[in-house]
C-alpha cells in the first residue's frame, strides 16, 4: 500500500472517530459512517423543505416532495413524489417508512401496455408515522394523526385518528385540550 494511501486512510479514520464521538456526546447516538459527514438540516433546505425540518442522508427522495416546517424524516425512509407528495408541518416520519405516490402493478401485469398509475399522496400537519409503515399512492392522512409502526395504509385516514395494522384500521382518536396537550383515546372493544 503506498504511503499516501495509508496516510489518507488514517486521516479518514481519525476524522470518523472524532465525528462519531462529537455526535454521540451531542445527540447520544452512533450513526452510520455516511451520516457523520452530512447535515440533515442542509439536505432538507436543499430539497426545499420548511424551516427546521431535517432528513437523513440514507433517505431516498424522488419526484415532487413538499414538506412543511419542523418535520423530522428518519433514516432509511423512501419518499416517492412521482405523483406528488405533500407533508404538513410538525410531522415525524419514522425510520424505514415508505410513502408512495405511484405504482407499476398494471404496467407489469399488462407487459407494459398500461401506464404507471400516479396519484398525489398527502399527510396533514402534526402527524406521527410509525417505523416501517407503508403508505400507498393516493392516500390522504388528515391532521393530528398517529399511524402505528408496521402499518399498511391503503385508505384515507381522517383528522385526529389513530390507525394501526395491515391494512390500517382506526382504533382511536387524538384529543387536544385548550392548553394544547394531546391525549390518545382508544376505542373500547
Amino acid at each position: 500500500m503506498p504511503d499516501n494511501l495509508v496516510e489518507f486512510k488514517a486521516a479518514i479514520s481519525n476524522l470518523h472517530f472524532r465525528l462519531r464521538n462529537e455526535i454521540n456526546e451531542k445527540w447520544n447516538r452512533v450513526l452510520p459512517f455516511n451520516e457523520e459527514f452530512t447535515d440533515r438540516w442542509e439536505k432538507a433546505k436543499y430539497l426545499g423543505f420548511g424551516e427546521g425540518s431535517s432528513i437523513y442522508d440514507s433517505s431516498v427522495v424522488m419526484g415532487s416532495v413538499k414538506i412543511g416546517s419542523h418535520c423530522w424524516i428518519g433514516p432509511f425512509t423512501l419518499l416517492d413524489g412521482s405523483g406528488g407528495l405533500i407533508i404538513g408541518d410538525y410531522c415525524h416520519i419514522s425510520a424505514g417508512v415508505q410513502i408512495y405516490s405511484h405504482d407499476t402493478v398494471k404496467w407489469v401485469l399488462s407487459k407494459g401496455k398500461q401506464q404507471y398509475e400516479k396519484n398525489q399522496t398527502s399527510i396533514g400537519s402534526c402527524c406521527h408515522i410509525g417505523s416501517m409503515s407503508v403508505i400507498v399512492k393516493g392516500v390522504q392522512i388528515g391532521n393530528h394523526c398517529v399511524i402505528g409502526a408496521n402499518s399498511f395504509v391503503n385508505k384515507d385516514i381522517p383528522d385526529y385518528s389513530i390507525a394501526v395494522g395491515s391494512p390500517a384500521k382506526i382504533i382511536g382518536n387524538v384529543t387536544i385540550d385548550d392548553s394544547g396537550n394531546a391525549e390518545l383515546v382508544y376505542l373500547k372493544k
